[in-house]
């Protein structure tokens, strides 16, 4: 059993007369002669991860040894002003929180890479507290985001070395707008739809870590990657359609990854890495590093 497209799931689920989730768990049990439970029992790990390395972020200090993030996540939740309501204002921050602990060194869920790690426990957090959604219910997000997944690393590529941030925070963020879009009732067209319209709002992003170190602008991109999401969903659920298909989409980041300059791809000579300030805080944190290592 074979999933190379999304438009391969999607016409496997009307022959079935499943959904995206199921036919997932079909292929899990099929190809790597798992159980039903023992899928549900996995998928039940990583979401405590996840809930846990929000909460984390979010009530413990969380300060990276560089120095670059310094308790963000909290001062984003706790903040008075809001641009787009506070529901939006708390996601942002969870990825946030995520991030940070991910720089300190703390257990996060790659889903699908480290340094994307905030956007999907971001997205399905506060989808369960918008929308009271059960347990159950995000299990099968997860799901529908392992669908995607499974397709963009057939076609694609999630290592910033190779497809830059898009590999990263933009497939991310195509992850958690399926996830959305089954979530909020959403047709198999629709969540491929969202797919689409998250990675075009990702195309071409650079992957330029300032001082090598996965903190900035890492984690600040998976903010705006759960913004993404949300767009991208409620655009897929409104009808309208992206133009290119999202198999086509996926296909056309695997190109612009190859085109990108290597010095675009996680090797910290270009973007904001390669500036006048990125220098200086690569000398800091190289500075850090050495004492350190004189230290122990």
């Amino acid at each position: 059993m074979e999933f190379n497209y999304l438009s391969e799931i999607v016409d496997y689920c009307r022959r079935e007369g499943k959904d995206i989730a199921q036919a997932m768990v079909d292929y899990e049990i099929r190809n790597k002669g798992t159980t039903r439970e023992r899928v549900y029992e996995g998928l039940k790990r990583i979401l405590i991860v996840m809930e846990e390395s929000v909460e984390q972020g979010l009530t413990q200090q969380v300060i990276t040894p560089s120095g670059m993030l310094n308790n963000w996540a909290k001062r984003i939740y706790q903040s008075p002003k809001e641009t787009l309501g506070v529901a939006l204002k708390k996601a942002v921050a969870r990825a946030v929180a995520v991030g940070e602990v991910n720089a300190c060194m703390g257990k996060i869920a790659a889903a699908p890479t480290a340094g994307s790690a905030g956007i999907m426990p971001a997205v399905l957090v506060t989808m369960i507290e918008e929308h009271g959604i059960s347990r159950q219910r995000i299990l099968d997000a997860l799901l529908v985001a392992s669908a995607v997944g499974l397709v963009f690393a057939k076609n694609s590529s999630f290592a910033g070395s190779e497809a830059g941030c898009m590999g990263e925070t933009g497939s991310a963020a195509a992850m958690a707008a399926a996830s959305i879009t089954y979530l909020l009732g959403g047709s198999d067209e629709q969540i491929l739809e969202s797919i689409g319209f998250a990675l075009k709002a990702s195309m071409g992003l650079v992957c330029d870590p300032v001082g090598g170190l996965v903190e900035e602008p890492c984690t600040t991109r998976n903010a705006v990657g759960v913004a993404n999401a949300f767009v991208s969903a409620q655009m897929a659920l409104a009808g309208i359609k992206s133009l290119i298909p999202a198999d086509e989409v996926i296909l056309a980041t695997k190109e612009v990854g190859d085109l990108m300059s290597p010095k675009l791809k996680e090797s910290g000579q270009g973007g904001l890495a390669n500036t006048k300030t990125g220098r200086e805080i690569q000398k800091k944190v190289f500075k850090i590093v050495k004492e350190e290592g004189r230290s122990s």
